[in-house]
């Protein structure tokens, strides 16, 4: 079930994207603290890479990322990025460690692969909620209700309705 709610997320995501004209995407907004929704977008993919690139070798470090500009100016090559991450996702869970320097201290804390997904479907959704808030300021763009909500926000409403 978790792989298919990243799959369904990024194509929410990249569905988006096929809406918006370079310059939506590459436009400061200013309720973003003047980021781009192609920032935020490239942050989003980023996160899967990372995790996909070094998941061989078992030490992921989300803070060693490749930044790469063209995801974040060029919405064609965002969208293939997002379909080759789709189409890594499907990996044995295995135990990993997660490597993080935090106020100058390193740590390195056991995980695993089902849970780093988890962590990056998570971070997806919280970053296509900033994006959102671009999203909103354009009368032009429809954007999904629940683009941008929590799965279990998502079930909350659901049975708050019945």
């Amino acid at each position: 079930m978790l792989i298919p709610s990243i799959q369904n997320t990024l194509n929410e995501l990249s569905d988006l994207l096929t809406q918006l004209s370079s310059d939506d995407y590459t436009c400061p907004c200013f309720g973003l603290s003047n980021a781009t929704i192609g920032e935020h977008t490239r942050h989003i993919i980023e996160m899967f890479q990372c995790l996909e690139n070094q998941f061989e070798i078992g030490v992921i470090n989300y803070d060693d990322r490749k930044r790469d500009y063209l995801i974040q100016t060029d919405i064609l090559f965002a969208k293939q990025a997002i379909v080759e991450v789709i189409d890594k996702l499907d990996k044995p869970n295995k135990n990993l460690h997660l490597q993080q320097l935090v106020d100058g201290e390193e740590l390195l804390i056991e995980s695993n692969y089902n849970r780093e997904l988890l962590y990056n479907l998570e971070h997806c959704i919280h970053h296509q909620a900033l994006i959102k808030v671009a999203v909103l300021q354009n009368d032009s763009i429809t954007i999904d209700e629940n683009f941008g909500v929590a799965r279990s926000t998502i079930e909350y409403k659901k049975q708050c309705a019945q």
